[in-house]
């Protein structure tokens, strides 16, 4: 099963991005991303609701 998740941008805290993901896997959800606020590619983490 999946399950939805925010990510959010390392830099500001921003939450722009929402994507599913694997309830098995373990390991936190990393993406480089464009922040909007920051105006620049950052990493975003995993954040639940």
């Amino acid at each position: 099963m999946r399950e939805w998740l925010f990510l959010e941008c390392g830099t500001c805290g921003h939450r722009m991005y929402r994507t599913t993901k694997n309830t098995k896997a373990q390991a936190k959800l990393e993406l480089k991303k464009f922040c909007p606020t920051c105006r620049a590619h950052v990493p975003h983490k995993e954040k639940k609701k």
